[in-house]
């Protein structure tokens, strides 16, 4: 596929929370990424508000295995309180992603340059990532390095299938979707042989409203450096 990346993603410990359940004081991870962390990683590796990152498979490299541990957050009034928090432990994932240029940002269309996004994208995997990397939450510290997707050997190589009902896909922005609404879309992902391949976003057909949300204003050479001039940083060129 056209701009398409590949890389792995490890750490000791993943929590990928439920928004609809974390409420309370307590929280428990899904027992697989969702399509909006694996963006979100994506997105710390090489992000451009031009572009628009689609995150097709990940693989689940690790066995799933949990933790809890007791945690003491902050509370409104200052004080701490006593939670329990379940984590995902020893996680790694393959993941292949491929971006896209955002249409509904006609504004920064000089920056829809193909070529560059692409070799900044493949040259920030490489590296490591452009910002810091975390699985879920920022107490779970991530690293990312290039490996080709499907090498190795992976712990759920040999299982057909395994369905995980209704769960998180990710969420709608409006800089992406062209409304002032943010909105949750829900989807049913089943893993076959290790790997999750992913809905689009506007394939999901269970959504959500969240609140009313407007779009960040970007303009290059104000708040936005252009491709040419991250390009021309990275590779000299």
């Amino acid at each position: 596929m056209r701009n398409q990346i590949e890389y792995t993603v490890y750490g000791d410990y993943a929590l990928f929370t439920d928004p609809f359940t974390k409420l309370g004081g307590e929280k428990m991870t899904m027992h697989i990424p969702t399509y909006e962390a694996l963006k979100g990683i994506t997105s710390s590796i090489y992000w451009k508000p031009s572009i628009i990152w689609i995150i097709d498979e990940v693989r689940v490299m690790s066995p799933i295995q949990m933790e809890s541990k007791g945690m003491r957050p902050m509370k409104m009034d200052g004080k701490n309180d006593l939670a329990y928090y379940s984590y995902l432990k020893d996680v790694k994932y393959q993941v292949r992603a491929h971006f896209e240029f955002n249409h509904r940002r006609p504004d920064l269309q000089s920056d829809f340059n193909e070529h560059k996004h692409h070799n900044i994208a493949k040259r920030a995997v490489q590296k490591g990532g452009r910002r810091d990397i975390f699985l879920g939450t920022r107490e779970c510290q991530a690293y990312v390095e290039y490996e080709e997707f499907g090498s190795g050997e992976g712990a759920y190589d040999n299982i057909d299938e395994l369905h995980y009902g209704v769960m998180v896909h990710g969420i709608d922005y409006p800089d992406e979707s062209g409304k002032e609404q943010l909105m949750t879309c829900l989807w049913t992902p089943v893993m076959k042989n290790g790997v999750i391949t992913f809905i689009r976003p506007d394939e999901c057909t269970i959504r959500r409203e969240l609140s009313t949300y407007e779009a960040k204003s970007f303009t290059i050479g104000r708040n936005m450096q252009s491709v040419d001039d991250t390009y021309a940083e990275l590779v000299g060129e």
